[in-house]
């Protein structure tokens, strides 16, 4: 099992307690067996998103309650040597980074270069480089610097706008769990055109990849991924090949 499916069993435990719920009355709630239930508390299966919303309702605490898990920093950087010679991801100094912005009906590419941080051994910074068209057909390029931590199951990017830095963007990408040569993420910030909150699907790859109709409709949300976010209220994507 892993730490943190380990974690959210615990959470889960301790807030049915809290309130007094049985494991029968929890596995009732969510139409499962009582052996799943125990079985999601000990950390021996891990709890898909639907589940763990419903759970987060019978219990009457947030998702964060029962996700939120931080492993001590030693261990993160001990994770990231530790995978770096099965998991391409880690290895990597630099990857191809796009997404689809649906004002200019444009497919957006970019680059991130990682870095050693030479004073912090195990610590890691990134720029991210992003070429943009503007509707008038005015090309240029929006360059960012950040950092990068590796944890076993996300890597985290946090960037600023090295122009406006009141930009501070947050790029949280699967840690594919198999191996292929690209992974999905989620890149949220402002818009620098007209400074509001925004958030974009992306995808992350090891190779630059040709802009073609088939890749841009791997850059899009789904029927299924707005479905899911109406009913729970909450942008996300999937760790899922295309």
């Amino acid at each position: 099992m892993s730490e943190f499916t380990y974690h959210v069993g615990q959470q889960i435990r301790k807030y049915r307690k809290a309130g007094k719920i049985t494991l029968q009355q929890l596995a009732d709630a969510i139409h499962k067996s009582r052996a799943t239930v125990c079985k999601y508390e000990n950390g021996e299966i891990s709890v898909d998103i639907e589940t763990l919303y419903e759970i987060s309702q019978v219990l009457q605490v947030s998702m964060a309650q029962l996700t939120t898990y931080q492993a001590p920093e030693d261990r993160l950087v001990g994770n990231a040597l530790e995978l770096s010679n099965k998991n391409p991801f880690f290895q990597a100094k630099k990857l191809y980074f796009y997404f689809y912005d649906g004002r200019y009906q444009r497919m957006k590419d970019g680059i991130i270069d990682i870095y050693d941080k030479q004073e912090d051994s195990g610590c890691y910074e990134a720029t991210l480089s992003i070429c943009t068209v503007s509707a008038t057909g005015r090309s240029s390029e929006i360059f960012y610097t950040g950092k990068v931590l590796y944890s076993d199951m996300l890597i985290r990017f946090s960037f600023v706008n090295q122009y406006n830095p009141l930009e501070e963007d947050l790029l949280y990408i699967f840690n594919p769990l198999e191996r292929r040569d690209f992974t999905v993420g989620l890149l949220c910030g402002i818009s620098s055109a007209d400074l509001m909150p925004c958030a974009f699907k992306c995808l992350i790859t090891l190779k630059p990849q040709e802009l073609t109709e088939k890749f841009r409709q791997q850059l899009l949300f789904t029927k299924k991924d707005l479905k899911r976010w109406e009913q729970l209220n909450m942008l996300m994507v999937d760790n899922m090949g295309q």
